[in-house]
């Protein structure tokens, strides 16, 4: 059972080793290997590039982009000027990109962000955008077999299109019998606890409108 501190990333006792730092909830990291292992006998190097990431360090990506010390990134992931957004302005361009500080996927352990470092061309630098994964780019090999048999392993993609304002992560994968779980089991009452005693930049705001932010951003955003 998933508890209220682990869904909203303030625990992590529901994790284990993965590779190097990373961590995801045991039966994603078995079921991740073994999709690994499809995936070499394919040709492909599949590794994460981000797993578990906990509520501070989403608190630190949120509020540094509210406050304009990260860049704010546009549907075509181009950077925007948010000094004359309104608090509501730029709580929306945010959670196209980045969750809320505890209602990161990040946290459950079920979701992480993949790539094949030996397809990433000598000196380039992950990105992490779309263009990367679709036809042209340097990981749309990887992409198309993930989209064949991603599904055998219990992975699936939960930004496939932009919809309610989330742009399309081809990148994140979810391990569907906890994903939907915690999905199920996180509510703004639970987001609003672990808000507690914490600054959360635009609060006020987000606070008045969980339940519509929930519906647009929240399942299928990471």
């Amino acid at each position: 059972m998933i508890t209220p501190e682990m869904l909203t990333g303030r625990s992590t006792e529901h994790l284990a080793p993965l590779s190097g730092n990373h961590r995801l909830q045991p039966a994603a990291v078995e079921a991740f290997r073994a999709m690994q292992r499809a995936a070499k006998a394919a040709g492909f190097d599949l590794q994460p590039a981000s797993t578990f990431r906990d509520f501070d360090r989403q608190l630190a990506i949120w509020n540094g982009k509210f406050c304009g010390e990260r860049p704010v990134l546009d549907k075509d992931s181009q950077p925007i000027d948010i000094t004359p957004l309104s608090a509501a302005e730029r709580c929306e361009a945010i959670m196209r990109w980045s969750a809320l500080p505890g209602a990161s996927r990040h946290h459950w352990g079920s979701d992480l962000d993949i790539y094949d470092p030996s397809l990433l061309p000598t000196g380039q630098k992950l990105q992490l955008e779309p263009w990367e994964y679709l036809e042209g780019g340097y990981f749309y090999p990887l992409n198309q077999w993930l989209t064949e048999h991603m599904a055998d392993f219990g992975f699936y993609r939960p930004f496939t299109e932009e919809q309610g304002g989330v742009a399309a992560e081809p990148w994140h994968l979810s391990y569907r019998p906890l994903a939907q779980e915690a999905e199920r089991l996180l509510t703004p009452a639970l987001l609003l606890v672990a808000w507690q005693d914490k600054d959360v930049a635009g609060a006020q705001w987000l606070a008045s409108h969980l339940p519509a932010i929930f519906s647009r951003f929240i399942y299928g955003k990471g």
